[in-house]
């Protein structure tokens, strides 16, 4: 008992200790090197913020491309008049990172659990460095945590979670990939398109986003760029542009490596389903594993892989660590890995990502390569532990029993 009383005083006094460093840098008491990443809330998010208010979205910006209950995220800081806005919206990424902590502390606490998901949350989001409070993807990833925890015992509660989770930034989506109940999928279902339909009818343009992204090019920290970066040093003519809210490759053959990117997202989701339609054994860690060998997949071959991203593969790799059975301790680590080199490209070296330097091509072969050694093993770990190919046939009707006793666990 005093040994895990040691232990949580540990866990929270390293979370204190690293959070208060980060707002340190938030508030600029220390100035962090490269680019301001703060900007995002003061400039940006209030801009969107002054036009929200007005019941519009924000549609003449080419960077809104989020779905319309991202706009409640945005309008957060409303919460915290007493603030201005951008101190209030680090006020409540602290709060969506607290919450996260807490509930990964309840549900370690628990038979069968393990603490060390909330000490990869600690880890992991002090590794990311301020950039994690100057976006609302901290939010996103308490309501993903929250719902996978609840998973099982509640899968109606999973379901409109996720639901809610998928109009704040879509990703959500893909917590459904695992072992879950139709109950789960209706709830989900029926969430979003109740609050999908409320936010239609209330505020003009809600469902902009849907088109805002088909001409979207190849963003430079995506792994597809590794082709550009290297290509500059070999005469390609092409150039980097701010577009759509980030900086992309734009020239020759982009669209054709903008389209393989695609390609290999629909060739991740098709693996997922062939898992799905195979898995027969299920496991309590099943559902976060799945989650986060989906997330993995479509993070690594999308055309955009923002620091932001890591923020959710941390929260659903440290949700995987809560369960003590969970195979996935390697790839969890990788992705820390990853977390480490992706404060060094953004903000700390981004010059020389931008201007494809040496050491910024380095950078983003090591992170990208990281994010695929992940996938790889994440995905190779999900299929042997849910289709055990090397077991033994079950007799009729025993692997039906089999799921059915799984998913209730």
């Amino acid at each position: 008992m005093a040994g895990t009383r040691r232990g949580l005083a540990g866990l929270l006094g390293s979370w204190g200790a690293t959070r208060t460093v980060l707002l340190l840098f938030v508030f600029k008491v220390f100035v962090f090197p490269g680019p301001d990443v703060t900007s995002d809330v003061s400039v940006i998010y209030q801009g969107w913020y002054e036009v929200l208010r007005h019941g519009t979205f924000p549609l003449d910006d080419a960077a809104w491309q989020y779905p319309p209950a991202a706009a409640l995220a945005i309008l957060s800081p409303a919460a915290l008049p007493f603030l201005d806005y951008a101190t209030a919206f680090f006020a409540l990424a602290v709060l969506a990172d607290l919450a996260v902590l807490c509930l990964l502390l309840h549900a370690g606490r628990r038979p069968g659990r393990s603490l060390r998901g909330a000490w990869v949350w600690v880890v992991g989001v002090a590794l990311l460095g301020p950039t994690v409070y100057a976006r609302y993807d901290v939010m996103v990833t308490a309501v993903a945590v929250a719902a996978l925890l609840v998973g099982a015992r509640h899968p109606r509660v999973m379901g409109a979670l996720a639901g809610f989770g998928v109009l704040l930034k879509v990703w959500p989506v893909l917590l459904l990939a695992g072992p879950v109940r139709r109950r789960a999928w209706a709830a989900a279902a029926v969430t979003v398109a109740a609050v999908g339909s409320l936010c239609a009818l209330a505020v003009p343009g809600a469902l902009s986003f849907l088109t805002f992204q088909r001409n979207r090019g190849t963003e430079v920290e995506s792994l597809g760029a590794l082709v550009f970066h290297v290509a500059r040093h070999l005469g390609w003519s092409g150039e980097v542009l701010f577009t759509y809210g980030s900086l992309e490759f734009l020239g020759p053959h982009v669209d054709m490596v903008s389209t393989a990117a695609m390609a290999l997202t629909g060739a991740a989701f098709g693996w997922l389903l062939l898992w799905r339609l195979r898995a027969w054994r299920f496991l309590p860690h099943t559902l976060a594993d799945a989650a986060f060998t989906a997330v993995l997949l479509f993070t690594t071959t999308s055309r955009v892989i923002s620091p932001q991203y890591i923020v959710w593969l941390v929260g659903l790799a440290a949700v995987c660590l809560c369960f003590r059975g969970s195979g996935m301790p390697l790839p969890v680590g990788l992705v820390l890995a990853a977390a480490l080199v992706t404060v060094l490209e953004f903000p700390v070296f981004f010059a020389d990502v931008v201007a494809s330097d040496r050491l910024g091509v380095i950078l983003m072969l090591v992170r990208n390569g990281l994010l695929v050694a992940a996938t790889v093993t994440a995905a190779r770990e999900l299929w042997r532990s849910a289709v055990a190919s090397a077991a033994p046939a079950p007799l009729p009707g025993q692997a039906a029993r089999t799921n059915e006793t799984s998913a209730s666990s």
